[in-house]
């Protein structure tokens, strides 16, 4: 009974991730450091690459200079680099310092949770990454640490008008 129910899981997930792969992204509403309100939909005419994060999550902690070192690059083209940390309102004050000691490069917004991955269809694993066209749609779904070459893949086909053949997987799961 127990594999018919991870079975049934596990399906339900992959339908829900496969019908939100080309979607729009939602607009979901978060805050910077400075406590003021930002919004998915501000992304909009920039490609974008989202990543969700936690300070006590080690991998997460792996994967920011990465992005950090992928913002220094594309960021002057006009990419987006955000980070989206769902640390629990009680552990928020350790955001702030990380970043600072990590000096990271990107937008950091607080204020995410697990129901906010769902909703971009990337369920509960941390750390995960949406990547973004202009027009605020999903093009590409990382559960797990992202890799640069993934990443990079995703912005080169993006910043060609997507020409050529699309990056493969659309969905990966580390």
């Amino acid at each position: 009974m127990l594999n018919l129910r991870s079975l049934c899981t596990t399906l339900v997930l992959c339908l829900l991730v496969a019908s939100a792969q080309g979607k729009r992204a939602p607009n979901l509403e978060l805050k910077d450091f400075s406590g003021n309100k930002q919004k998915l939909d501000s992304l909009h005419g920039s490609i974008a690459v989202v990543s969700f994060w936690a300070t006590w999550c080690a991998p997460c902690r792996d994967e920011l200079p990465r992005l950090s070192k992928l913002t220094q690059e594309y960021s002057p083209s006009g990419v987006r680099f955000v980070a989206i940390s769902i640390d629990e309102p009680k552990d928020r004050a350790k955001v702030a310092p990380y970043v600072a000691e990590q000096k990271l490069a990107m937008d950091i917004w607080v204020g995410g949770d697990t129901d906010m991955m769902a909703r971009v269809g990337l369920g509960d694993i941390v750390p995960g990454t949406i990547i973004l066209d202009q027009q605020g749609e999903i093009i590409g779904r990382i559960m797990g640490e992202a890799r640069e070459e993934d990443i990079r893949a995703r912005i080169e086909w993006l910043r060609n008008g997507k020409q050529g053949d699309t990056p493969e997987p659309l969905t990966k799961r580390y």
